[in-house]
């Protein structure tokens, strides 16, 4: 079955879009957005029409008419929690978005641009693998705070996406196998794929520390440290001047890379002991399927460091090979996810949502 997908990603500042014919892109672009542009809406999803308007105009630009797409996909935004894969844009869907999303992100605008695009073209609009995704085990949930269970927010897109291309590698289904991925982007989480759902995770707050952000510290260090600072203050060691960029002043793998590769002991011993963090989540996690593991998976941009990812296997090919899948392209993750559901390899979910207000 031929398929044009058009793809759709939108960010804080930016758009990305993209039209697939089957698994090639016919183009690829990102649409940058000044702080004064936006600066008039009050939320992502008043943006709607700004953004929409963008997105139209390339299409006309590449000469593609809606009508001569198979479908629209977009980026899943922060709804309650939802499973893996695709969901068909409805209006349960667009209204929480518009009126109640979980949280204000520009994510929520991808199920609400691609509708806007895909229903005058009488085509299907779904989001696909969204940033609400949450699946772990009920084993996974509990704290030692009952009033505080454990959520899901991973790198679901890219994880599940380099984790179908694996199984699709090894001539099996994403479904008949466990993976464990270690997304190593800005920033970092790892998760557990077993038989086609993610059972478990570890997030950025509860991993390995990254180029930016702490990750796990003890909470009587953190009780204390909250007695001596405030709020804001914490935020912005744990996310942004955490990591990398607080032990070495720089937040880019590569230059601290060059620098433990030119001799730099102190560069050597944070970026090894990074290494070895990431090795004892994947560990962590190998024991929820008692060690039964297809295969370790190294993803994301910092994925491109040669020596991270070889002091990671070390420690964790005992458990599972280690393959590397370097880089992210969700626009890619976007449209194979699509056009796995056009091709009926996938039926796409239907959202309820009972939480509607009004």
């Amino acid at each position: 079955m031929d398929t044009r997908i058009l793809c759709i990603n939108p960010g804080a500042t930016s758009t990305k879009v993209a039209v697939y014919h089957n698994e090639t892109p016919l183009f690829s672009r990102t649409i940058r957005h000044a702080p004064e542009e936006l600066a008039p809406f009050p939320t992502a999803a008043s943006q709607l029409e700004l953004r929409c308007r963008m997105v139209r105009q390339i299409l006309e630009e590449q000469e593609v008419a809606p009508a001569s797409l198979s479908a629209v996909v977009g980026r899943g935004g922060l709804l309650p929690p939802v499973r893996s894969g695709a969901y068909l844009v409805n209006d349960a869907m667009l209204r929480r978005l518009r009126e109640a999303p979980v949280e204000d992100h520009a994510s929520n605008l991808g199920a609400l641009i691609a509708h806007s695009i895909a229903s005058p073209a009488g085509i299907p609009a779904y989001i696909y693998d969204s940033v609400a995704v949450d699946e772990m085990w009920p084993l996974a949930r509990l704290t030692g705070f009952p009033e505080s269970p454990r959520t899901c927010l991973c790198h679901t897109l890219n994880a599940r996406a380099v984790a179908h291309r694996s199984a699709a590698a090894h001539g099996k289904r994403y479904q008949d196998m466990t993976f464990i991925v270690a997304h190593l982007g800005s920033g970092f989480t790892v998760s557990v794929h077993h038989k086609g759902r993610m059972v478990d995770i570890t997030d950025n707050d509860e991993g390995p520390f990254g180029p930016e952000s702490c990750g796990r510290i003890s909470t009587r260090r953190l009780l204390k440290l909250a007695a001596c600072y405030d709020m804001d203050h914490l935020k912005k060691r744990a996310r942004g001047s955490g990591g990398l960029m607080g032990h070495l002043g720089t937040s880019d793998a590569q230059v601290v890379e060059q620098r433990v590769l030119a001799g730099d002991d102190v560069a050597r011993l944070v970026y090894e002991t990074m290494a070895y963090q990431i090795a004892k989540a994947i560990g962590e996690l190998a024991t929820t399927v008692c060690g039964q593991v297809d295969a370790i998976l190294l993803t994301g941009g910092v994925a491109r460091s040669q020596l991270l990812t070889g002091w990671i296997t070390q420690r964790v090919s005992f458990l599972a090979p280690v393959e590397l899948w370097p880089g992210e392209d969700e626009l890619e993750a976007l449209a194979m996810g699509a056009r796995r559901v056009l091709l009926g390899e996938e039926s796409p979910h239907m959202y309820q949502d009972t939480e509607i207000p009004g």
